[in-house]
C-alpha cells in the first residue's frame, strides 16, 4: 500500500485505528489517532480499555523522539479534563505537536469545545471537520449527548 499523501487519507487511517478499539474500549468511544511528519505516518493509536490510554496517549507513547513538525489526526476532539486518564489535549500540548486535525467535536458537555480551545490557546493550529460525517457514523452511538 502506498504511503497516504492527503489529509483525508491520514484521517481515514485514524478512523481505521478507532475501529480497532472495539469492543474493548467500551463504554469509551472508539477514537483513533495518527501522527504524521513529512507526509509519513510515524505513530498510531486507538482508545484502550477504560482506565488505560486514550488514542492520543497511545500514539504519543508509541513514538520515539520528539513531535517537532508533527501533525495529529484525531477522530474525536481530544479530552480537556482529567478523568480516569489525563487530558489528551494537554498531552498533545506537552508533546509540542504543531497541528491537529479533528474530525468532530465531542458532544460531551464536560469537553465540548474545551479541548479545541486548550490546543488553540497553546498556539497549536487546529482544524475541525475533516471527514466529520465518516467520524459521526463510527462514533455516534458511543458518544455522550449534550
Amino acid at each position: 500500500m502506498p504511503t497516504p499523501s492527503s489529509n483525508a487519507d491520514f484521517m481515514r487511517l485514524a478512523l481505521a485505528q478507532g475501529r480497532l478499539a472495539l469492543p474493548k474500549c467500551l463504554p469509551n468511544p472508539p477514537v483513533g489517532c495518527v501522527l504524521v511528519r513529512d507526509n509519513a505516518v510515524i505513530s498510531q493509536g486507538h482508545t484502550q480499555p477504560p482506565g488505560l490510554h486514550h488514542a492520543e496517549a497511545m500514539a504519543l507513547g508509541n513514538l520515539s523522539g520528539d513531535c517537532s513538525g508533527v501533525t495529529a489526526f484525531v477522530t474525536l476532539e481530544p479530552c480537556s479534563f482529567h478523568g480516569r486518564t489525563p487530558s489528551c489535549a494537554l498531552a498533545l500540548i506537552n508533546s509540542d505537536v504543531e497541528k491537529v486535525f479533528v474530525a468532530m467535536l465531542d458532544p460531551d458537555p464536560r469537553n465540548s469545545g474545551a479541548g479545541i480551545k486548550m490546543l488553540q490557546d497553546a498556539g497549536i493550529t487546529v482544524e475541525v471537520g475533516l471527514l466529520a460525517e465518516d467520524a459521526a457514523k463510527d462514533l455516534a452511538e458511543f458518544l455522550v449527548r449534550k
